[in-house]
């Protein structure tokens, strides 16, 4: 477990207020400046908090997740903060198809609907944060509270207190090792390999599939499947977007996923391997898989793509989210598998209903819309990622434990 903690039950009812902090904005303390942190921040200081967010990153954050289909929940915390996107925010799917091996459509839905990017929704929320409260760099080491409130130590020797901790670091959360010591996120037996390919690369034989429509190839213990999202500078004009794949494929634990996520350097990543550094061998690998099992179009997708790169999948589940002033949000509670298209959502929604929450406290009594917000995000946590683990084990035919 990274750093230490001193966590109360409750703050101690026997400290009596001090007026002038009563007099004051309360103030938030958001750990993650990713999507997950970025939410929270937004849609707090949208309710009158003071919020600070720290990144444990010293540099600016770049995509380690491509394409993202929009949710509603990530419209309403976009305008529940105020948030305004320079444009649109995604691109539109007509389709879905369906196909074998050899390209040819096996079904076809009608099912429109938007895809975004993790650059897309992360500069808008960005822009809409004022930087002087955004601090890069910050590797937090531990969490304490009291009667006042709570507080947090960082490596640099920073310091930090506020009325709120927000723990939004994600699935590797070194605020959940704090407060839960010993959950962590469990390997679900398979990864998906990723790609995003600019518009103007995908030659005309492969488009009239692709363009414009959700596009799947399910085989036994594999599923490939892309859709069309924003360009890198949050385009959606056509000529000027992407296209975003992705494959499903089992590695067993132990040395075959080693081998997967080991980078070129020869480091054995924890996660993900990101783009531009994919071991030369695991490349190698999964381009002669796409040319051996993938239909035309895909194999397309997979030659013209540039970097390509992996991430496990995971699950996790926490007994709680509240502990305190502390609480979990987004990935660093529940991770959804991906098949749901709802681990972007789920942190939005975490963050809007937490900020409705503490709004409506006004001051009064924190600690009981606390709990009560938590009991509600717990139950849709579990939900989502029950519904995920089901789905995910009968797309790629794994056995229930």
């Amino acid at each position: 477990m990274e750093g230490n903690l001193s966590l109360d039950a409750e703050p101690s009812a026997s400290v009596a207020p001090d007026p002038a902090a009563l007099a004051r904005p309360p103030r938030a303390l958001v750990i993650g400046g990713s999507l997950g942190g970025l939410f929270a921040a937004t849609a707090l200081r949208a309710v009158g908090w003071n919020v600070e967010v720290f990144e444990r990153s010293p540099s600016a954050l770049s995509s380690r997740g491509g394409g993202i289909v929009l949710q509603p929940e990530v419209i309403r915390a976009f305008a529940f903060a105020g948030v305004v996107p320079g444009g649109a925010l995604g691109v539109r799917s007509h389709d879905r198809l369906y196909l074998d091996s050899r390209g040819t459509v096996r079904d076809r839905q009608h099912s429109p609907q938007t895809q975004t990017s993790w650059n897309t929704l992360y500069a808008a929320l960005l822009r809409s944060f004022p930087a002087e409260h955004y601090h890069r760099g910050a590797r937090l080491t531990g969490v304490g509270q009291d009667g006042f409130g709570v507080h947090a130590t960082f490596a640099d020797g920073r310091q930090a207190q506020g009325d709120l901790l927000v723990g939004a670091d994600g699935a590797g959360s070194t605020v959940r090792s704090l407060v839960l010591p010993g959950i962590s996120p469990t390997y679900a037996g398979y990864v998906v390999w990723r790609g995003l390919v600019e518009e103007e690369r995908l030659p005309d034989s492969a488009r009239p599939l692709l363009y414009e429509n959700f596009v799947f190839q399910h085989e036994p213990g594999s599923m490939m499947l892309q859709y069309m999202v924003p360009g890198v500078d949050g385009s959606t004009e056509p000529g000027h977007r992407r296209f975003n794949w992705l494959w499903y494929l089992k590695a067993e634990p132990g040395t075959k996923l080693e081998q997967v996520l080991t980078d070129r350097n020869g480091t054995l990543r924890n996660q993900s391997v990101p783009p531009g550094s994919l071991g030369p061998g695991q490349e190698r690998w999964i381009r002669r898989m796409g040319a051996a099992h993938a239909n035309p179009a895909f194999q397309a997708l997979i030659e013209n793509t540039t970097e390509i790169f992996v991430q496990k999948i995971q699950d996790l589940q926490v007994p709680g989210m509240r502990f305190g002033r502390v609480v979990l949000t987004g990935d660093a509670a529940f991770v959804p598998r991906p098949h749901t298209a709802g681990s972007t959502a789920k942190a939005a929604g975490d963050a809007v209903a937490l900020a409705l929450a503490v709004a409506q406290a006004r001051g009064q009594d924190l600690d009981a819309a606390l709990s009560a917000w938590q009991q509600d995000r717990l139950a849709e946590g579990a939900r989502m990622t029950a519904w995920g683990i089901g789905m995910g084990n009968r797309i790629m035919g794994i056995a229930h434990a």
